[in-house]
């Protein structure tokens, strides 16, 4: 299945302005907000409250104060999880995001989910090759194809490594922003949902590239909802479609981004499903990441 009830969070206790991630995470605004981590972890508790009042399953695992980890707050970046069982584990492009793979949150997830096979591509930090899981692919996972737009933290060879094993088709392209900057993750300019993508076509400046994005779109039967690269900026790509346990499809963003919506998208998105979103101003501005990123979907098999 595309979607799940079942939703892990990691909170904070760290949440800062990452210097090492802001070199090439240009959604990142350095503040002097002397607050951060508390209106963060307030935004984060707001919007666990939003998930669990909607009957979504969200296990919340506590960060440990060491080793230092700001960016903790987005665990889908260096694990996902499959429904045959599997678990991947990602190579990270900042060495202090390398260590949030804290083996607390496996055994807490291990001890409700069952799995089955463990698959662990982050030696390739090592080589400085990197792909931070589901925010540099996003995965169709009903017809397995993972589309990834190139980036520094996003390379080639790994994602083919990635595919190899998981048995996907990879849709590569180039994305920028309106500066002509690599967007650093597939994930915030573009949604895959049951039905229907969300995408920033703007964003992609080759032609040819995304005449082939499209094509792949519409050969496996999705409809496609544009949304432009202001929206963009404002983190309406950065959804995450999710079903509860009354199974029912749920489309899960900030405020933020709904604020962007037009009403004529608005309606559209509601066509297929609810549509529900929480305050996460701090988080975006100072971590650069918005729902999607703080959601990572467990497909295992429950015990």
């Amino acid at each position: 299945m595309q979607t799940t009830s079942h939703i892990l969070m990691i909170r904070p206790v760290n949440f800062s302005f990452n210097v090492e991630t802001a070199t090439n995470n240009a959604f990142q605004v350095a503040g002097n907000d002397d607050y951060a981590h508390e209106k963060a972890l307030h935004e984060f508790n707001e919007f666990v409250e939003v998930l669990r009042e909607n009957d979504i399953d969200v296990t919340v695992v506590d960060d440990t104060p060491d080793p230092f980890t700001p960016d903790s707050i987005f665990p889908n970046n260096w694990i996902s999880f499959h429904d045959d069982g599997t678990i991947c584990l990602y190579p990270m492009y900042a060495a202090n995001r390398r260590e949030e793979r804290k083996p607390g949150v496996l055994e807490i997830i291990s001890k409700k989910f069952k799995v089955k096979n463990k698959i662990d591509f982050s030696y390739y930090e090592q080589k400085n090759l990197f792909l931070e899981g589901t925010g540099s692919m996003v995965l169709d996972r009903e017809n397995k194809i993972a589309y990834a737009c190139v980036s520094p933290r996003t390379d080639k060879k790994v994602l083919k490594v990635f595919c190899d094993h998981m048995g996907y088709k990879a849709v590569v392209f180039d994305a920028v922003d309106e500066k002509g900057k690599s967007i650093y993750h597939t994930n915030v300019m573009m949604c895959v949902a049951d039905k229907y993508i969300v995408i920033c076509l703007e964003s992609l400046a080759r032609k040819k590239e995304r005449d082939e994005v499209v094509s792949v779109i519409k050969n496996s039967g999705k409809e496609i909802i544009e949304i432009s690269m202001d929206q963009m900026n404002h983190f309406a790509g950065n959804m995450l479609q999710v079903n509860n346990r009354k199974d029912e499809k749920l489309l899960v963003m900030s405020t933020q981004a709904y604020e962007s919506l037009s009403p004529k998208q608005v309606k559209k998105l509601s066509s297929f499903n609810k549509i529900i979103h929480s305050s996460l101003t701090t988080i975006e501005t100072n971590g650069g990441g918005s729902a999607r990123c703080m959601m990572a979907e467990v497909h295992l098999p429950e015990k």
